[in-house]
């Protein structure tokens, strides 16, 4: 494509799970922000930072836009990343007071959600459960208690797989008096159609996996923010403070966001994710298709070859396979070290995803493939010919 011109014919970046490259719009806007109005939001008078306020509130609108959520419902708070906004939910949220009686999460979790929810029922002296997924990414319904806090991705960053039955789950949960928060940082970037439609109680996802710069955002229901005790505190979240009180901001209704972002926010990064979603937005049919298509190719390649064990059951942007040590004599790793000399960018281990692959599935280090709109067909070409002999 041609807003990543500056990647070499010779580097082959199929690491876009753990982060996405950047497209020429998004690096300019973050640039920008540096060079025309590098400023403190919500802080200055001068035009500089009225200019830094306007792109960061457009910003917030954008977002909601984007997984089509409603402002009258929905609010957009930033945090560093997917990891850091769970922890800001799962380590404040009133149990008590949300009459919550169980935490719940799924096997194929990565470790940001799976943590987190042992954190929080350990505090909160509430029994765990880890539910099993089904193959095709969807979740047992009937496995879920009543008064479940739910916390679960949408979209695994092992094979790609879907929360397919994401509305079902949605209203099950909230008929039955619980509340669920979704992990969506790998779905924002090529999957963001699976949020439409459904109302879950937030929404965590990192921006350096939709081709924009390094951070975090949450997309939090209005009524399910009031059963967060607000505790980590800062900076920029109060409107006055007395030697033993404070007044927090979020009491204002036009200033709910402030209640999970303490100090000074990374204003060029929230600016630069404008782009990358205006970016994001303008991409055309046939982007959508070429990703698709490349995906499938590498699916069917990788399915072929006795020697490569895929995970995947069908293609997606994101797949993983293991290599068996006693059959080849080497590992993943090895594997991913000799991709590398041969300039192929690829993530090797568990992914962050320690409890299902290694004590479930009982796997050996995976080496993962993840794409994206930079991926060129001489990317996949590359990686075939680099394991055409397995």
């Amino acid at each position: 494509m041609i807003d990543f011109e500056y990647l070499s014919k010779d580097a082959v970046y199929l690491d876009s799970a753990c982060q996405t490259l950047r497209p020429q719009p998004v690096i300019d806007a973050l640039n920008q922000y540096y060079t025309e109005h590098n400023s403190c939001g919500e802080r200055v008078k001068y035009e500089w930072g009225r200019i830094t306020d306007e792109k960061v509130e457009k910003t917030r609108e954008k977002l909601l836009k984007y997984v089509k959520k409603s402002p009258r419902h929905y609010f957009v708070s930033f945090t560093l990343n997917t990891t850091y906004g769970l922890n800001l939910l799962l380590s404040q949220i009133n149990t008590k007071k949300a009459g919550i009686k169980h935490i719940a999460t799924s096997d194929i979790e990565h470790n940001s959600p799976f943590l987190s929810s042992i954190s929080c029922a350990k505090k909160n002296n509430l029994p765990r459960k880890v539910i099993t997924r089904n193959p095709d990414g969807s979740l047992p319904i009937d496995d879920i208690p009543e008064k479940t806090l739910v916390v679960v991705n949408c979209a695994s960053n092992i094979d790609g797989r879907l929360l397919l039955n994401i509305k079902d789950v949605v209203k099950h949960v909230h008929k039955t008096g619980g509340y669920i928060i979704i992990d969506a940082a790998q779905a924002m970037a090529h999957s963001s159609e699976i949020l439409y439609g459904v109302e879950p109680d937030a929404i965590c996802f990192s921006a350096h996996k939709m081709y924009a710069p390094s951070l975090g955002g949450m997309i939090i229901r209005k009524d399910f923010a009031k059963l967060i005790d607000t505790t980590f505190i800062g900076g920029g979240m109060v409107d006055d403070v007395n030697k033993e009180t404070y007044l927090l901001s979020k009491d204002n209704p036009e200033h709910l966001y402030t209640q999970f972002e303490a100090g000074l926010q990374a204003w060029g990064e929230i600016v630069a994710l404008g782009a990358a979603l205006d970016w994001l937005n303008d991409l055309t049919k046939k982007d959508h298709e070429n990703l698709e298509e490349l995906s499938a190719e590498l699916f069917e390649f990788l399915a072929s070859k006795e020697k490569l064990h895929l995970v995947n059951e069908k293609p997606a942007t994101t797949m993983s396979l293991y290599v068996d040590k006693k059959e080849i004599g080497y590992d993943s790793h090895v594997l991913g070290a000799a991709l590398a000399d041969e300039g192929i960018m690829v993530r090797t281990g568990y992914f962050c995803v320690h409890y299902y692959l290694d004590h479930v599935k009982n796997f050996p280090p995976l080496l993962r493939f993840s794409l994206g709109y930079h991926t060129r067909p001489e990317d996949v070409e590359k990686v075939k010919e680099a394991l055409a002999n397995f």
